[in-house]
């Protein structure tokens, strides 16, 4: 996903705060903001439905293409959605906002996360806050900032996983968290990768990218049915008790 200029309108928006309507400042691509600020702006302006603070830049997306990132979308998502449902204990997020730090608040396009127990939890007014165990994010190309400013904050800020479908590329990035450092994750002689946070999560990375999503969720049963997974939804289980 390529940001582009917003065409957010200029007209400020109202807020009264103790009899004192005060005026917000629309939230335009490219205003450098803290993340108080950045809320306060967004939270103005409901008509925008993604933008995000990364390093204390924003970024507004742009329309959503149908193959180029509405389709990759939907097919992470069935895979996703697949081991969420046989997986309790486990929470899949579509385009949540995600609190990192001051001067970060992305808004992924999909992720996973431990739900007791993990890395994030659900604040009262119902952001994520702290890092996602597995972020997803669908890309145009190396060339997106989805590669470089924004997997810099997903290092430093410990997401353990972090998956990157580069479309026009036609690869798919998936990147561990080893020692500070993201290490990329290799299929194996079958062509899967295996999450190593996740058990059980597993891609069979050709045929998604080919779009053959009944061998891509008959690989995903598999991962599903060994004793690995098993074995980590018991341990999620126990946590929640």
């Amino acid at each position: 996903m390529t940001p582009e200029k917003s065409v957010a309108t200029k007209v400020l928006s109202p807020q009264k705060i103790n009899n004192t309507v005060i005026e917000i400042p629309p939230l335009e691509n490219g205003d450098r903001l803290r993340r108080i600020e950045f809320e306060r702006r967004y939270e103005a302006m409901p008509h925008i439905k993604k933008a995000e603070l990364i390093e204390g830049v924003v970024y507004m997306a742009s329309a959503v293409r149908a193959k180029r990132h509405g389709q990759p979308h939907a097919a992470i998502m069935a895979c996703l959605g697949a081991y969420w449902i046989a997986t309790p204990g486990v929470n899949l997020l579509d385009n949540a906002t995600v609190r990192l730090d001051e001067d970060n608040e992305p808004q992924p396009d999909a992720l996973l996360r431990i739900d007791v127990g993990g890395q994030s939890v659900i604040s009262d007014d119902d952001y994520v806050e702290g890092a996602p165990e597995l972020i997803v994010e669908i890309a145009a190309s190396t060339a997106s900032y989805d590669l470089h400013d924004k997997l810099k904050v997903y290092r430093r800020n410990g997401v353990q996983e972090y998956l990157v479908w580069r479309v026009y590329n036609k690869q798919l990035d998936w990147f561990k968290l080893s020692e500070g450092e993201y290490i990329h994750l290799e299929p194996n002689a079958d062509g899967v990768i295996c999450s190593q946070i996740f058990p059980g999560l597993w891609l069979a990375i050709s045929a998604l990218l080919e779009g053959n999503l009944a061998e891509v969720l008959s690989v995903l049963q598999k991962g599903l049915e060994t004793d690995e997974h098993q074995e980590f939804v018991q341990r999620l289980s126990a946590s929640e008790q």
